[in-house]
């Protein structure tokens, strides 16, 4: 069931939940890094807020909890969503919080914040001045500047009202950024980073929930194709070929029924969930018969690839109540180890 969390978040009650986020300060203690390493953001619980952060070093195979809590005295919020880091700053999306947070990646004090937000999903930085922040329950894409921790302005999404509205994830080609539109949604979004404004909208499969651009231009999209009695229709999963610079779709390539999420690019190599762990070439022509890594009949809920040693790292959410585990496995689908981290392990970072 990835992503389950996000099927029933219900606009109003999200609202009315993250005015009432309040952060209580606490004892602090120091918190040191390695330069190197995986992010871990764990969801938590909706409505809880115990959401938490978790770091883990390959080199030694050790796993700091809480670091977030621990270096700032008070919890990271309610529902994370994502985590970048840039030039020697780390930003995480706090959904249901509405807040972004800039921290220092080696000891995790808090740097700045910004505020204002719906219902923020993850953020893209078009350059040192200027960075976009995806929304749920919104049809505008805010513009932050990331020196004075601000918004700046919206680009409003066409066809999407608060209700409807829905952008995720971003992949930038040139002045071009692509935007999937994902909840209820069957579009990415093509926005001109010069003017900020919406410049095309390329139709897909059901509810394309992430996206990959490689070497060659193609844009890479997933769609999970929704879910049986789903307002926007139900269909087969897809993952689809599209030709960054006209904007064209090339192929699409009918997936197993299933909940396909958590595309993921390493090399010339595409991995994604589906139940089970799947990987293809981009040059492929057809998808894999067989998954790379067998389903073990639980919940799935991110994915990613080291972009060194190509080693691939699989969250499982269990149940959404316990501490989630991440598996480490080579990159041909051998079991090396785990680890645990907070409440619902929902996506990755790499520092």
């Amino acid at each position: 069931m990835p992503r389950l969390l996000r099927y029933l978040l219900p606009p109003l009650v999200a609202l009315l939940a993250a005015g009432c986020m309040k952060w209580d300060y606490g004892r602090t203690e120091a918190v040191a890094l390695p330069e190197h390493g995986l992010f871990v953001v764990c969801e938590g619980n909706y409505k809880f807020g115990n959401a938490t952060l978790a770091f883990y070093d390959p080199a030694t195979g050790s796993v700091a909890t809480e670091v977030f809590l621990r270096a700032n005295g008070f919890k990271l919020g309610d529902t994370a969503q994502s985590m970048v880091v840039r030039d020697g700053v780390g930003w995480i999306v706090v959904n249901t919080s509405r807040v972004v947070f800039a921290v220092d990646p080696a000891t995790m004090k808090e740097r700045g914040r910004i505020t204002g937000f719906t219902s923020p999903r993850y953020i893209h930085f078009v350059n040192d001045r200027k960075a976009y922040v995806t929304q749920i329950w919104d049809p505008r894409i805010a513009v932050v500047d990331p020196r004075r921790f601000e918004i700046t302005g919206y680009i409003d999404c066409p066809g999407m009202t608060f209700e409807t509205g829905s952008t995720e994830r971003m992949v930038q080609y040139g002045d071009l950024l692509f935007v999937n539109c994902w909840s209820y949604q069957n579009r990415v979004l093509a926005i001109d980073t010069r003017t900020d404004r919406v410049v095309d909208a390329i139709e897909t499969g059901i509810q394309p929930n992430s996206m990959a651009l490689d070497a060659y231009g193609k844009l890479w999209v997933l769609c999970d194709g929704g879910y049986e009695g789903s307002p926007s229709g139900y269909e087969a999963p897809s993952l689809l070929r599209i030709d960054a610079a006209t904007r064209a779709v090339e192929r699409r390539f009918l997936l197993p029924e299933g909940a396909a999420s958590e595309l993921t690019l390493h090399g010339d190599e595409l991995y994604w969930l589906d139940d089970a762990v799947w990987r293809m070439k981009v040059t492929d022509e057809a998808p894999p018969t067989a998954p790379l890594i067998e389903s073990r009949r639980t919940h799935y809920y991110g994915l990613t690839v080291d972009p060194a040693s190509g080693e691939i790292y699989l969250a499982d959410a269990i149940d959404y109540q316990q501490a989630g585990i991440v598996y480490r496995y080579t990159r041909d689908g051998e079991p090396l180890d785990r680890f645990y981290t907070g409440i619902t392990p929902g996506s990755f970072c790499w520092k």
